[in-house]
């Protein structure tokens, strides 16, 4: 990826590099395998910018680890520019290679992606969603983009359809940790990380709800979680809900994000339609 910028004050290009938001460990791959060009010339970051210098930044071609392995499988792609691949995730498919599960992950289902378009970069997951929980999944397809993304504000919105009727808006603030008797499991303890899930009802049956959930901190299996806890798990959700015999996955999707473009400022919004959760409230 390149990128060109425009100087408007005199200073070193290391501290214009930090200005445009380049990271310590960005800066130190360039120098290694990339190029810094001021008005066509190669320059260290010790050179002394003056108003109206051109600079190009030419990010170095990233090598992915050896433990991933290419997976050619259909992407189900909702967004994509050249920084960045937004992609609906299905249920049963890890965000990224496992221990249990060490291929066949969608960041491997990315790379496959990014290789057949002569992408330079590889993919960086920004936005992780648990194995079984389905929806919206924000990939970064360099470093440096992911590293901007980290520093982006991102507004996720999920839908999950859950036992019993809720019939008003609410929140939930529990503090979350790690369960005493699992290194999986999660629970509301006092002495677990503050935690806050907002919920809106959207539809109901006289069984069940269908909700939207905005999260306000970022806990393991949080939605999960606090849903159980005031006593509506999510449907087909075998760990803290309960199986449905029509459904052998937690109905959670990640819904929709948006944010603003840390390159271009634009608003971005991506909606993920499916599964359609108001149909399925009718088959439950």
């Amino acid at each position: 990826m390149i990128f060109n910028y425009r100087v408007t004050e005199t200073e070193t290009l290391k501290t214009f590099l930090y200005q445009q938001r380049f990271s310590k460990k960005t800066i130190s791959a360039i120098k290694q395998n990339g190029a810094l060009l001021v008005n066509d010339t190669p320059r260290t970051v010790r050179h002394l910018l003056q108003p109206g210098d051109e600079v190009i930044v030419c990010l170095p071609k990233e090598q992915p680890s050896p433990w991933l392995i290419p997976y050619e499988r259909p992407l189900t792609i909702l967004y994509e520019d050249d920084g960045l691949l937004i992609v609906s995730k299905p249920h049963h498919q890890n965000s990224a290679p496992s221990r249990e599960h060490p291929h066949e992950s969608l960041v491997e289902q990315a790379l496959a992606h990014m290789q057949q378009q002569g992408d330079q970069g590889i993919p960086h997951i920004v936005t992780r969603l648990d194995r079984h929980t389905m929806g919206i999944v924000v990939i970064a397809k360099s470093r440096h983009m992911h590293h901007l993304m980290s520093l982006t504000p991102i507004d996720k919105i999920y839908e999950c359809l859950c036992q019993g009727r809720i019939e008003a808006a609410g929140a939930i603030e529990a503090p979350i940790g790690r369960a005493s008797d699992s290194i999986i499991t999660r629970e509301v303890t006092p002495e677990g990380k503050y935690a806050k899930t907002l919920y809106e009802p959207l539809q109901t049956t006289a069984d069940y709800t269908w909700c939207r959930v905005r999260l306000l901190t970022g806990r393991t299996h949080q939605i999960r979680v606090h849903f159980q806890h005031i006593g509506h798990g999510i449907v087909g959700d075998g760990l803290y809900g309960v199986l449905h015999e029509q459904h052998q996955t937690q109905l959670l999707k990640c819904a929709e994000v948006r944010f603003t473009h840390p390159m271009t400022g634009e608003r971005v919004r991506v909606i993920c339609d499916e599964p359609n959760f108001e149909q399925l409230l009718t088959t439950l």
